[in-house]
């Protein structure tokens, strides 16, 4: 449960509006925001005030981290379970700097989140000595500008109330993605002067996405319906249940194949036999079968279409359906353009096309993932991970780069969540404590398989998901080095004649090997291992997911081998 920290002579009436930061506080309110995730900092001491003694942490509730990029990373992940924003508070210029990856991740995953930023008083006058010089940007957006959706730095208390009312409406609408205000620390702290109009936010609701054209909806259809081997790409898509089950008889009325993608949430059941590739990060060998074989592919939001094509070598003809222009990818070349989310695609696709039929050898058989490997590897610990988690409803918040994409089994959209949008490191122990925090109370377990070098880059993050009595469950995949680049500097020394054996120079995570199960223990959590032998696994694991079911916030260290990694490639 959340344990809410409730500030003391709360129970009376709330104060009168007084100052320009409880203006703000009003307006975050009427956003129905539930959370505001924060590192503090005095930048914005006058907003965090009213959030407390105003509001009296409620709606939102400050939700405290240990650094900012944990602060958006929690926002991050609980807008992947639930597709609503949290805000978060970023101190000074200094606070977003510490944010900008985590906003770079929340931008390329196409998320909705209010960030909100404060800057010491813009009137030179009114600055202290030093520390508002250097804490103080005259274009603080400018930071992440280009990649936000939408910034501003208002210049009084209406202006403030407005922007704050109008982040609100773009980041929820279609494509959802980060906002940014910066709030000036003069305005938060000093008194209204004058009449504030706080806006009726039932008017700030974000237009519906644009519905296909019929001309369009007929055009897929009858591609589609007269393709030897469609085929369906399930990228970004709605994550409701409804909307599931109308990509499932859509694939199913038209014989389609189906493919999914481990950069992304669940969108289709991985076990249908129409799903008949292994997903991957990248294309795995019978994703590229698949793609290379199909004679019309019909994209739902796929990331990076054009570069999947290529790679694949597709010669089908493409509808792609998204409203995203993508501006981080390359072209992607499309005989039918469709500028509309998926789900609504797929709905008018249902009401009008006909039956595709069976059709010879499509699919094709299903693919099977790589060897087990020699001793304890990330697919056994996949394998015992699953029977630990049998007859339980869980989410999958994160995997690494080296799980087998044969080791996914979805049937629900909230069965995986898929990767951060950036794929940097560090992101995935706050996005994991943000699931926990939107799944709070919903019977649905939080289970994170982080790398250890995304745990260790981040692991205080986890601190915040044992202060607020958060279910969560970490397992460490943790194979002591940073692989993936060894694996890149064993292709380049391969590829320049020189020793591949040196590969782990620079990579290795040993010497002193870093004690994860007492980094745990040390941040709250009840921390296991490290379990180097696969006898022990099941039992840690059983025991683990039952800890992490009444309430505990749980690490397991799993010493990894690197055997039959399929990751590293780029």
């Amino acid at each position: 449960m959340i344990w809410p920290e409730r500030p003391a002579g709360g129970t009376g009436a709330r104060p009168q509006m007084r100052y320009g930061s409880d203006a703000f506080a009003e307006v975050l309110r009427s956003l129905s925001l539930p959370f505001i995730s924060l590192n503090p900092g005095a930048s914005y001491r006058g907003l965090h005030d009213s959030l407390v003694n105003y509001l009296g942490n409620q709606q939102p509730q400050l939700i405290v981290c240990l650094h900012e990029e944990h602060a958006v990373a929690v926002a991050h992940g609980y807008a992947k379970v639930s597709e609503r924003p949290m805000a978060v508070a970023l101190h000074s210029n200094v606070g977003l700097m510490h944010a900008t990856m985590a906003l770079y991740n929340a931008w390329c995953d196409r998320v909705p989140l209010l960030a909100i930023g404060a800057t010491g008083p813009l009137d030179a006058a009114k600055r202290r000595p030093w520390i508002d010089w250097i804490h103080t940007f005259a274009d603080q957006g400018a930071l992440v500008r280009d990649y936000v959706k939408w910034d501003d730095q208002p210049a009084s208390v209406q202006a403030g109330v407005d922007a704050l009312a109008r982040a609100g409406e773009l980041t929820r609408s279609y494509p959802p993605a980060p906002v940014y205000v910066c709030l000036d620390a003069a305005l938060q702290e000093g008194e209204i002067e004058g009449e504030v109009r706080l806006p009726d936010l039932a008017r700030f609701e974000p237009p519906p996405p644009t519905p296909p054209a019929s001309a369009a909806v007929a055009a897929a259809a009858g591609m589609l319906e007269s393709a030897q081997r469609p085929l369906i790409l399930v990228g970004r898509v709605g994550r409701g249940v409804p909307e599931w089950d109308e990509r499932v008889r859509l694939a199913e009325r038209l014989g389609a194949c189906v493919l999914t993608d481990l950069k992304v949430a669940a969108g289709f059941p991985t076990d249908h036999p129409l799903h008949p590739a292994v997903p991957g990060t990248f294309l795995t060998p019978s994703g590229q079968e698949l793609v290379a074989s199909a004679d019309a592919i019909l994209s739902l939001d796929w990331v990076d279409l054009g570069g999947t094509l290529r790679a694949a070598g597709a010669s089908a003809a493409v509808i792609s359906c998204t409203a995203d222009p993508a501006p981080e990818f390359g072209p992607a070349p499309a005989d039918l353009a469709v500028a509309s989310h998926p789900d609504l695609l797929v709905a008018e696709l249902l009401t009008g096309a006909g039956e595709g039929g069976s059709r010879p050898a499509w699919p094709p058989p299903r693919g099977e993932g790589g060897a087990l490997g020699e001793g304890l590897t990330v697919r056994r610990l996949a394998a015992a991970l699953r029977d630990a988690l049998r007859g339980r409803e869980a989410c999958l918040v994160r995997l690494p780069l080296g799980w087998d994409g044969a080791d996914l089994h979805v049937t629900h959209p909230l069965d995986y969540l898929g990767q951060d949008g950036g794929a940097g490191l560090g992101s995935g122990p706050g996005m994991a404590v943000g699931a926990a925090l939107a799944l709070d109370g919903s019977g649905r377990l939080p289970v994170a398989v982080l790398g250890d070098g995304d745990l260790l880059m981040a692991s205080s993050a986890l601190w915040t998901a044992a202060h607020y009595g958060l279910s969560l469950l970490v397992v460490v995949a943790n194979n002591r080095s940073f692989f993936n680049d060894e694996l890149h500097q064993e292709r380049m020394a391969n590829a320049r004649g020189r020793p591949a054996e040196n590969r782990w120079i620079g990579q290795h995570i040993r010497e002193p090997d870093p004690d994860l199960a007492a980094l745990a223990r040390s941040l709250g959590l009840r921390g296991h291992g490290p379990v180097e032998d696969e006898g022990e696994l099941a039992a840690t694991l059983a025991m683990a997911v039952e800890e992490a079911a009444a309430d505990a916030a749980v690490l397991v260290d799993v010493r990894v081998s690197p055997h039959g990694y399929p990751g590293g490639k780029e």
